[in-house]
């Protein structure tokens, strides 16, 4: 399969890299990096990278800005962050990709744990990651061309755990192969609709 990885040199991108790219050929997007350049808070870059890729038979997607910090002392424009980049962005993906897809092609969006297994200051991430759940279950049943759409709501991976494994006291860090597994049952798989959680 082509298959576009967005943020692809990110943690959780270069672990669906190593998955898939022994299987498939991988066109890797990211904002400073990549075959493509592409940043997804612009639609207008989100149709460019289609219009560059071509025809793909898949699209994974691990990005996404949110803010961290104190509820007490949180804006509206904090919480709008997560929702208008992570959120919207990775929707404007879908919305965007539907018609440059193959037939029975697929979506895989990233959310992650805070909205289950909340830490402190993650409340605004927290939205968003139970928003993209919210919408891959709402908008699986109307794909179109049989087309899949599912997100990957991984805990903190443990290549990960140096840079933010202060943040997430007593979480169990989570094997990077199996996060890189998680993205192949989406993308190889025949499931829609789904939270795929890596615990």
């Amino acid at each position: 399969m082509e298959i576009i990885v967005i943020g692809a040199e990110g943690d959780i991108g270069r672990t669906i890299c190593a998955e898939l790219a022994p299987r498939h050929d991988i066109i890797r997007v990211g904002r400073n990096s990549g075959d493509i350049r592409a940043d997804i808070a612009d639609r207008s870059s989100i149709e460019a990278m289609y219009r560059q890729a071509g025809p793909v038979d898949a699209v994974v997607s691990a990005v996404g800005q949110v803010h961290f910090g104190p509820l007490t002392d949180m804006t509206e424009e904090q919480v709008m962050l997560g929702l208008t980049n992570k959120v919207m962005g990775q929707i404007n993906v879908v919305l965007v990709g539907m018609d440059h897809i193959a037939d029975g092609g697929s979506f895989t969006l990233t959310s992650g744990v805070l909205d289950r297994d909340p830490i402190r200051m993650g409340a605004a991430a927290a939205t968003a990651n139970g928003a993209l759940g919210g919408f891959v279950v709402g908008a699986a049943i109307e794909m179109p061309r049989g087309q899949r759409v599912n997100v990957v709501s991984p805990g903190l991976l443990q290549a990960s755990v140096e840079r933010y494994g202060d943040w997430f006291p007593g979480h169990n860090p989570v094997p990077s192969d199996r996060v890189g597994r998680a993205y192949a049952k989406s993308v190889e798989g025949a499931i829609t609709g789904q939270v795929i959680i890596v615990e």
